[in-house]
């Protein structure tokens, strides 16, 4: 049976015909759930969230609940956006974005998962989080509030993620790690604070990029971490001497939006 009988679904919410609800979970007002999607048991799936197709929950997660925020309106309700094929096991929670007054920027807020993320048990992904496609959180890591994860970046177990951090596309951070800064793109950091000890080799590999990708990325690192320039000194010499390439770019435009600084 697609839908349990102690399960409490909102007349507003809308279902593909195919979703699954399992016992005892509540999908509340103006949600919508696309095909394929299974929802275990004892879930709840906050107001105005939207889940794409084939995405799979497990015990005890809790999509688009009222963000942690003693600013937030809880008169109102901000948005959450999944896309398709993502994983959420067991006790995660992910809150919808921070309503803080009526304007219509607040209303375009929300907190949003790309595709093909795997969230393992009692990850927390805080308010406002934007989280790209193949990202991985594994237990027990939360993201504070406004944090940014970039496609196919991995997260280890029982990691913190400051507010409003960047996290670059390919990046692995260790476990246990503390993360106050950005991580640039490719490259791998671990510790307490968190430091960044050269590219994600490994990572790069697996997600298909060549020896000679891999060689700038390296270039790359080096001038940055090891050349005793400062951040625009080592942005000067990347530009002068490292050829053009997708790489180069998405590591200087990386740079310069930073707003809180790259991992030391």
């Amino acid at each position: 049976m697609p839908i349990h009988p102690t399960a409490i679904i909102h007349p507003s919410a809308e279902l593909a015909p195919d979703v699954e609800v399992q016992a005892f979970s509540i999908i509340e007002e103006n949600v919508r759930i696309g095909a394929g999607t299974v929802i275990g048991p004892h879930n709840v799936v906050g107001a105005g969230t939207i889940m794409g197709a084939h995405n799979r929950t497990y015990s005890g997660a809790q999509i688009g609940v009222a963000p942690q925020d003693l600013k937030h309106h809880h008169d109102k309700k901000g948005r959450t956006v999944l896309g398709d094929h993502n994983i959420v096991r067991e006790f995660v929670t992910i809150s919808s974005s921070t309503v803080y007054g009526d304007t219509p920027e607040e209303h375009e807020k929300e907190t949003r998962l790309g595709n093909h993320c795997l969230l393992m048990a009692t990850c927390h992904v805080g308010h406002d989080c934007i989280l790209g496609d193949h990202v991985i959180l594994a237990n027990g890591s939360p993201l504070a509030g406004h944090v940014t994860v970039q496609d196919r970046a991995f997260i280890g177990g029982l990691t913190g993620i400051h507010q409003f951090c960047v996290i670059g596309t390919m990046a692995f951070v260790g476990g246990m790690a503390r993360v106050n800064k950005d991580v640039p793109p490719y490259m791998l950091c671990e510790g307490h604070p968190a430091r960044c000890f050269g590219p994600n080799v490994i990572g790069l590999e697996r997600n298909g990029l060549s020896p000679d990708q891999i060689k700038t990325i390296r270039t790359i690192y080096k001038i940055i971490y090891r050349s005793d320039l400062n951040t625009s000194q080592a942005v000067a010499r990347i530009e002068s001497e490292v050829p053009d390439g997708a790489e180069k770019k998405t590591l200087l435009d990386f740079i310069a939006q930073s707003q809180r600084g790259l991992t030391k």
